[in-house]
């Protein structure tokens, strides 16, 4: 497996990923800063010119919800996804595609200030999306409650960019999370990692 990947992007779940599933893989540096992400041989790969971008042979998967899915059905071993027969199955798919569909739309209408009904945004409102995390998370340990698994790593990522950022209040689930998600050796793997990319 390969993975083109950039610090301080949305690459680090992927990198997390990767890192929790002690998976075999080499990274490939796309600098956005540099451009790279708009160079034809790039764009080959990811039309869109977006990181992280992971190829397993002839498969190519963007978007970081699609990558979790495809690594974690691909890594069974890992233990990151519940089973198609496991009930858990279903929040485990809802709370993966959670923070494409309704965080980050979320977090955009928070940082530029517009306004939407609830039938004009697929998540309602930013205050709906994080009174709704914050239930989910309350009881914890994880989202799924004392399963850790790969819909952590993207929940994970999107609450530590929420705080860091202030997108997120600063909630006591939600700082209990980011530290229960900081705590990981895959976690501190990927950050170490990060940080000599960076």
């Amino acid at each position: 497996m390969k993975l083109y990947w950039c610090p301080g992007t949305r690459s680090f779940s992927a990198l997390w990923l990767l890192e929790e599933a002690e998976a075999r893989y080499e990274r490939e540096l796309i600098d956005i800063r540099a451009q790279m992400q708009d160079t034809d041989d790039f764009r080959r790969i990811n039309p869109m010119g977006k990181v992280p971008v992971l190829v397993d042979g002839k498969a190519v998967v963007s978007e970081q919800g699609a990558i979790c899915v495809f690594v974690a059905d691909r890594m069974p071993q890992a233990g990151l996804a519940p089973a198609p027969e496991d009930p858990l199955r279903g929040p485990y798919l809802k709370w993966l595609f959670f923070v494409g569909n309704c965080i980050e739309p979320a977090y955009m209408q928070a940082h530029l200030g517009f306004t939407a009904t609830k039938s004009q945004a697929a998540w309602g409102s930013h205050g709906l999306v994080v009174d709704v995390l914050d239930g989910a998370l309350r009881d914890g340990p994880w989202i799924l409650g004392e399963r850790f698994s790969a819909a952590d790593i993207m929940i994970g990522c999107a609450v530590w960019f929420g705080l860091a950022f202030g997108l997120l209040e600063e909630r006591d689930s939600f700082l209990a999370y980011r530290k229960r998600c900081m705590a990981r050796p895959g976690f501190q793997r990927a950050d170490r990692i990060e940080k000599a990319g960076a």
